[in-house]
């Protein structure tokens, strides 16, 4: 895989380069909640701006049907770049139309450019080929060099993910490089004890990285939504909590696998439960009650671990040599629940291990909290590319940039 190092070697000034990003921020209206991502990218846009390079920076943002939808408008995210490059970044209103042709067209050498939200183009997402294909053949039209580092898209087979690259000399940004850096280390010669954190609300967006984790982790944490599951394949009643039962089976079979392989697998011994979900917008008070895990009211569901759950897993994490964690504990938006996300993130913050936080909900929980980003090994920017990566999958982006 050609680095970005490579390419600025060669030289890009006066050059158009195609940067893929990743700037699929959350937004409130038109504020950015958490400008992660974009701050990111900005090593790879700086390093080719300052090279003389004619920087066209692109990206999707949410789920648009295929069409311009303002709520999903990529502006705010430009004007955020802009800043944090501490120079005027232009910003096209379309992806390959007038907009783009005209703004690519005006930019002078060490200058920047946002392309509107890919998705608003059916080309980008389509199944088809042919289609996606197409769109790849225009966005190929404002570029002569392409560097993928939008490592949050890389498991998507999308025209600018995976198209695009073999239709232009290619290399990988400095993000990228860095993420694919890490997720070697959780997967080649691991540091041991490995401890793995598993969170979130569905055990069934978790299933392919357990079955996976069980030949390389030497012990597994589980929380969020997905403990429910886990506590039902025990046996337990899980309430109103949220719950797969489809899944129960597969369940039991890791559980049975991790048993017969040495792995130590461990679920929370206590929950905060509620017979209502809180309102997560005034953050009113929602007052839970602590009850056992295998102690969970018909009419009540789980919605954090518990005091004693966090002292437990803080102690599974102390002796770890590499750790990482994926999901929420909890419903962390919420105070009331947000102390086993708090519990699991600062035992992360405590230990000397190589710790990463795999991206996604994980990654926001640390922000929300209030969390030095400096404290932890690595925070991805991808939650979802790095579970596939950790799946042992092939994803679309990374292959596309291999030689």
């Amino acid at each position: 895989m050609k680095t970005i190092d490579e390419l600025l070697h060669e030289g890009v000034e006066g050059k158009r380069v195609f940067v893929r990003a990743d700037l699929n921020v959350p937004l409130d209206g038109t504020t950015i909640t958490d400008d992660g991502r974009i701050r990111a990218v900005v090593p790879t846009v700086k390093a080719l701006a300052d090279a003389g390079a004619r920087v066209v920076v692109a990206s999707h943002l949410g789920r648009p049907k295929g069409a311009p939808d303002p709520a999903f408008s990529l502006a705010p995210a430009a004007a955020r770049l802009g800043e944090l490059l501490g120079a005027d970044v232009a910003f096209a209103t379309d992806t390959v139309g007038d907009s783009a042709t005209g703004t690519v067209a005006g930019l002078g050498n060490g200058r920047v450019a946002v392309l509107e939200n890919l998705r608003f183009n059916p080309g980008e997402t389509s199944k088809d080929d042919a289609e996606r294909g197409a769109f790849a053949d225009r966005l190929a039209a404002l570029a002569d060099l392409y560097v993928g580092d939008g490592f949050g898209a890389v498991h998507r087979k999308h025209a600018s993910v995976y198209d695009l690259p073999a239709r232009l000399p290619h290399a990988a940004g400095y993000l990228i490089a860095t993420e694919v850096g890490v997720l070697r280390k959780l997967t080649d010669d691991v540091e041991r004890p490995y401890v793995v954190a598993l969170g979130g609300a569905k055990v069934s967006d978790k299933l392919g990285v357990i079955d996976h984790l069980l030949e390389k982790a030497d012990r597994i944490l589980i929380g969020g939504g997905m403990a429910y599951t886990f506590l039902k394949a025990q046996g337990h009643e899980v309430g109103i909590s949220l719950l797969q039962e489809d899944q129960v089976p597969a369940v039991q079979e890791y559980l049975e696998r991790a048993k017969a392989r040495g792995v130590e697998f461990v679920l929370p011994v206590d929950v905060l439960v509620s017979s209502e979900f809180p309102d997560l917008k005034t953050k009113a008070p929602a007052n839970p009650t602590t009850v056992a895990a295998d102690a969970i009211p018909a009419d009540e569901e789980g919605l954090d671990i518990g005091p004693e759950t966090r002292k437990l897993y803080a102690s599974k994490l102390a002796d770890a040599a590499t750790v990482f964690w994926n999901g929420p504990m909890g419903v962390f938006e919420h105070p009331d629940y947000a102390e086993g996300t708090r519990a699991v993130a600062q035992a992360l913050v405590d230990s000397p291990a190589f710790t990463v936080v795999g991206g996604g909900d994980s990654a926001a929980a640390v922000r929300t909290l209030g969390f030095d980003e400096n404290a932890f090994g690595h925070i991805s920017t991808g939650g979802g590319a790095s579970l596939e990566y950790l799946e042992g999958k092939t994803l679309p982006g990374l292959a596309a940039l291999e030689d």
